[in-house]
């Protein structure tokens, strides 16, 4: 894009203060503004208060939304680019309509089963309350074993057969079920198919691996959730709006489950007064799925490749 103004160019929500860190930006910073933001602001006024100035905004996932009535009032907006290679929370169709065009970056996909698995051994072996016994006093809790235990896997695409294939190497019996899922695609990952009822019924561990779309939205509620053993335990890596939260917060807060493992929530960052903060049987983290070191370089580094050649056309 060749023209004398000097560009501006917002990165939204570094929270970490890395952006700089993880690509070398001196090819734009000498010819462009670049302001990284750190904080996160949910105020869509606020938002677009923010934005106005900018002519090149790079947002990170899902942190903040690009909804229709902000884009609608971005008039200077010439370039969105985005990690990882879909953003739910763009409104593509807007983005289409007003002509700006909308760039992804390349993702690491290791690091969401990664994280999935961690989560899963901390909660079974309750890892965080003996870490905190070590440096307070001594042991009192006694840990899951998994060798010989039932995983349910809702999603067998890239991650979901990936924690199959961890699950193999932990002795464990793997059952999975997802829309389209197909005997032969589970037998593929190692799973046997059956049914969402049964995968709740049965599981000792329940993991959710599902794209969010209108059609999986909420595709875990009350009925769902009341079948699963009480001890057994639920793991969602995925995205908050897969379940339905008020009814994931009365199961645990009625104790009818063993726990959950939460790394995404409905709203995030999750408000501090929310229920899953108070509880001791949630161990929660704050969407660190695809916070990675290898991540992180591939989306900064292409997020500055996507504005070089942008700015060069």
């Amino acid at each position: 894009m060749k023209n004398n103004s000097p560009l501006k160019i917002a990165v939204l929500d570094d929270y970490q203060q890395v952006a700089f860190k993880f690509a070398d930006w001196h090819t734009i910073t000498s010819k462009a503004e670049v302001k990284v933001f750190h904080d996160h602001i949910a105020d869509e006024k606020v938002v677009i208060e923010r934005l106005l100035p900018f002519n090149i905004v790079c947002v990170m996932r899902e942190r903040t939304p690009l909804t229709r009535n902000i884009l609608a009032q971005l008039p200077n907006l010439k370039l969105i680019v985005s990690t990882g290679m879909r953003n739910a929370s763009i409104d593509n169709k807007a983005v289409e309509e007003l002509g700006i065009p909308l760039k992804y970056t390349r993702y690491v996909e290791n690091g969401a089963p990664e994280i999935t698995w961690a989560l899963l051994m901390a909660i079974a072996r309750h890892i965080p309350q003996e870490s905190n016994n070590f440096k307070n006093g001594w042991q009192t809790t006694v840990g899951t074993d998994l060798k010989g235990k039932t995983i349910g896997i809702l999603g067998l695409g890239r991650v979901g057969s990936k924690i199959a294939a961890y699950a193999k190497a932990f002795d464990m019996n793997i059952i999975a079920w997802s829309q389209n899922l197909t005997e032969e695609k589970a037998i593929e990952a190692g799973a046997k198919l059956v049914s969402k009822e049964t995968l709740f019924k049965e599981a000792d561990f329940v993991t959710i691996h599902l794209v969010l779309s209108d059609r999986t939205k909420g595709i875990i509620g009350a009925e769902e959730l009341q079948l699963m053993k009480p001890t057994a335990y639920f793991i969602n890596t995925s995205r908050g709006p897969l379940v339905y939260e008020k009814a994931l917060i009365e199961i645990l807060q009625q104790k009818k489950i063993a726990g959950a493992a939460l790394d995404v929530y409905d709203t995030e960052p999750l408000p501090l007064d929310h229920p899953f903060r108070k509880m001791d049987n949630v161990l929660g983290t704050s969407h660190i799925g695809y916070v990675t070191e290898d991540t992180y370089k591939v989306f900064y580094e292409d997020t500055v490749k996507a504005i070089e050649d942008w700015i060069a056309v």
